[in-house]
């Protein structure tokens, strides 16, 4: 394991890549005893279109999702969830677009633990009838989904953001996709995109890296196989279909979440600075300390669940701002007018040094959190980029950066607006 040190965040990271292709990354926390494994595989929900061993398949969507449900299931009618639980521990797991992720949390029995996460993991072990009553669990999942406002409006959104992208589907799929799903469906994609080279091991705690290294090596093998080749992602143009999309639901005021379309960034250091480009833009103009914030908040048009940011998934971009507001579309309006005023004027130099710190101060900040140090290693690893040396990167953005982003991307063409209104008796 070859050690890096980060002076400026006080951080050593070991990294090495096996002989099976699995990546394996070790932050150390010394002094601590809690310790975190995330073992993580470049592959989510949009990715239903695949090449395998010279085949092309094509995936139910949510199926990314229901992968990761079974794989808890072991032979023997073993229950992974007790198993770690009697090792003192707590595991979970999560599906995103674009990546799915398995971890536990300890403060003993790292070594037994970090074996049985490594085990279930790379252990498919999918039958018809256990998939079957799968099923019927997801769909009550996904039926919870679409009463969930937070779920819908995003959702919604995406429908009317974007033409083709699959981001329009659902991370769990719908009631009618999930029914294609068996057991030789989720042993392809467990084929094509569960192996060492396609996935991510990382631990952050008071471990030996060299344990970490000869533990993957000892319950993975040193096989190399070959990892499915994932479709090309449709080009989209930039421009929105739809302007506007709105639901009624059960809430107690208006909610809102308002996105601009962007590009997508590709991988690498140049990808990277695009992403804290615009993750400043966002502070620029949803910032709390924002000159927009700060007169639309007096106004009474917003209130303090108004936030926005950066949101980057495999094959598309958005800036976005969402919050509970009587008047959507005068947010809207406002940013517009915004934008346009900054595009014009540009951003003050005092006002962006200070900014600049502060979203730098937020991101150090963040690495307080084992959870958020271990899943931005992992999301950043996939992009092609080392995730501690996101301070030079910062550091080096201008205000110019800044302003020509908002130009281009926060205009009518590229926007959506996703409303849920309150029932009116």
């Amino acid at each position: 394991m070859i050690p890096v040190y980060y002076p400026e965040l006080d951080e050593t990271c070991y990294r090495d890549v096996l002989e099976n292709g699995l990546t394996v990354a070790v932050v150390k926390r010394e002094g601590f005893t809690k310790k975190l494994a995330y073992f993580v595989t470049d592959y989510g929900a949009i990715h239903t279109d695949f090449t395998l061993e010279g085949k092309e398949y094509h995936a139910p969507a949510g199926v990314a999702h229901y992968l990761e449900h079974k794989l808890f299931d072991m032979p023997g009618q073993r229950d992974v969830s007790a198993e770690f639980a009697s090792l003192g521990a707590m595991t979970n797991a999560f599906t995103s677009y674009d990546l799915t992720a398995y971890y536990f949390s300890c403060t003993e029995n790292f070594s037994d633990c970090l074996k049985l996460l490594l085990e279930f993991v790379s252990t498919p072990y999918f039958t018809e009838e256990s998939v079957e009553k799968e099923r019927g669990i997801i769909d009550q999942e996904i039926g919870m989904n679409q009463d969930a406002p937070d779920s819908v409006i995003f959702e919604n959104l995406m429908l009317s953001l974007y033409h083709q992208h699959p981001i329009r589907i659902p991370i769990l799929g719908t009631s009618e996709t999930i029914r294609e799903i068996t057991a030789e469906t989720l042993h392809t994609c467990h084929r094509a995109f569960y192996t060492p080279g396609n996935m991510l091991l990382c631990v952050v705690g008071d471990v030996d890296p060299e344990e970490v290294k000869a533990l993957a090596l000892q319950v993975l093998g040193t096989d190399k196989k070959e990892v499915g080749k994932k479709a090309a992602l449709p080009a989209e143009p930039m421009v929105s279909p739809k302007k506007d999309t709105e639901r009624i639901m059960e809430v107690a005021m208006p909610m809102f979440n308002l996105a601009f379309k962007c590009e997508p960034l590709g991988l690498g250091d140049e990808a990277i600075r695009k992403e804290m480009v615009a993750d400043l833009a966002a502070e620029a103009l949803f910032g709390e300390s924002s000159e927009l914030y700060l007169r639309l908040y007096e106004e009474g048009i917003i209130d303090s669940s108004f936030g926005g940011g950066f949101e980057t998934i495999d094959g598309c971009a958005m800036l976005m701002c969402s919050g509970d507001s009587d008047e959507p579309a005068a947010v809207r309006t406002a940013i517009l007018q915004q934008a346009a005023k900054i595009a014009a004027e540009g951003i003050d130099e005092t006002a962006f040094l200070r900014m600049k710190r502060s979203a730098l101060g937020r991101r150090i900040r963040q690495l307080d959190s084992f959870d958020g140090t271990c899943f931005r290693v992992c999301a950043y690893h996939f992009s092609g980029f080392d995730y501690f040396r996101f301070p030079e990167i910062y550091c080096s953005i201008e205000k110019e950066e800044i302003r020509d982003f908002i130009a281009r991307i926060v205009t009518e063409e590229r926007n959506c607006l996703s409303v849920i209104k309150p029932v009116t008796q």
